[in-house]
Order: structure tokens, then C-alpha cells, then sequence
């Protein structure tokens, strides 16, 4: 039987943005059934305003994930976003969205995140702004998704709040900190994965789940 991928993330992470190439190619080659898992890092408590120091501090954290993992951060995100006093860093809203696919899409959240990630980190658009992230998930094609996160679905938040509660407890229970985590779960037990091996190769993921 195919192993299964946790995959505990914030769409705001820049390190998650650099695993998203060994993630889809997970997904890709099938090598394990992933199950996508928001943490809530960057939101509620864990949200906070741009302010100049914050946004220096994430371009230089920016550009070390682009050296290693190849993955672009683009003068329009810099200027788009980092460079907006009025944008706050909270992924509270790309959680719900992303729980919207998973509610009602669940294959293509993959693909979903991946677009966020580029609409941000790519684009310099606003993925903070329920609009943006809408009309991000009706390009996909993911109509039904992109309503139910628009018209505020309390079944959408219900899906967050347990999806994050389910990322932490895991997290908890393999001493994870922090964001991208991969555990891996085959025959009932449990593992965690080295989350370097999504950096540098991207392959080296999927090899590290068929290898385990």
C-alpha cells in the first residue's frame, strides 16, 4: 500500500515555497498519497504587520531559499508586497481558501497552493486579499471552492480550525518545529522526515519516501 505524506505548511512560508518543486513532485509520481496539513503559523497570534524591518528581514531570508532551492522571488513580490505598509503578514485568509479546495476539490489543493505561492512570491499580488485568492482558485477552474471561501462557509472555517488542530497535534507528537514538516505514515507508524531533502534536489523527497 502507498505510503501517506503529512505535509504540515503555512502558505506564507518562504520554505515552503521552496519545497513546493519536491512537493508536486510527489504528487506527480505518485510516490505517496499526500495529505496537506495548514499549521496556522502566520496567522491569529502569529500574524503581524509589514513594517521596514520585518520586510528586510523576510528579502534576506528570501534570498537564501531562492540560492538553494532555485525557486523565484521576483522584484514584483518586493515591491508588490514586502514594500505594502498596509498589507499585514497573516495567512489566516490563504488558510481558508486552501481549506475551501480541500472541502470540496481535495486532489487539486496541491495545485492550488502552488498557484497561491506563485500569485504572491511571482506575481506580487495580494494573497492577504479574499478577492485575489478567489479569483485565484476560479482560474483553476475551482469555482465551487472560491464561492464557499468568498461567502465565509462555516464549514470552510470548521475544515481550518480541524486541519490545523490535526498539524499541530502531529507536529507535537515528533517534536516538529516549525514549517515545511513531512511525516511520513505507512502500515499505522509514523515518521519524520529530513525536510532538507526538499531543497537543493527535488527528487530527493520522493526518493526519501520510497526509501523509508
Amino acid at each position: 500500500m502507498k505510503p501517506t505524506l503529512h505535509y504540515v505548511f503555512d502558505p506564507l512560508c518562504g520554505w515552503c515555497y521552496g519545497a513546493s518543486l519536491a512537493v508536486g513532485i510527489v504528487a506527480a509520481t505518485g510516490a505517496a498519497q499526500l495529505r496537506l496539513l495548514p499549521s496556522g503559523l502566520f496567522q491569529g497570534d502569529g500574524a503581524r504587520p509589514m513594517d521596514d524591518n520585518f520586510a528586510a528581514y523576510a528579502w534576506s531570508n528570501d534570498q537564501r531559499i531562492q540560492h538553494l532551492t532555485g525557486q523565484l522571488f521576483s522584484q514584483r513580490y518586493r515591491d508588490g508586497v514586502l514594500a505594502d505598509r498596509r498589507q499585514r503578514f497573516d495567512s489566516g485568509p490563504a488558510t481558508l481558501a486552501l481549506s475551501a479546495v480541500a472541502l470540496t476539490a481535495p486532489e487539486q489543493e496541491v495545485q492550488a497552493l502552488a498557484a497561491i505561492q506563485r500569485a504572491r512570491y511571482v506575481d506580487g499580488q495580494d494573497v492577504t486579499s479574499p478577492d485575489v485568492l478567489a479569483a485565484t482558485l476560479a482560474a483553476l477552474g475551482l469555482t465551487q471552492a472560491a464561492r464557499r471561501f468568498q461567502a465565509a462557509d462555516p464549514a470552510v472555517q470548521a475544515t481550518a480550525d480541524a486541519r490545523i488542530a490535526q498539524a499541530r497535534a502531529l507536529m507535537q507528537r515528533h517534536g516538529a518545529r516549525g514549517v515545511p514538516t513531512f511525516i511520513r505514515e505507512a502500515g499505522g507508524h509514523e515518521r519524520l522526515l529530513d525536510s532538507r531533502s526538499a531543497y537543493g534536489d527535488p527528487g530527493a523527497l520522493a526518493a526519501q519516501l520510497m526509501a523509508a
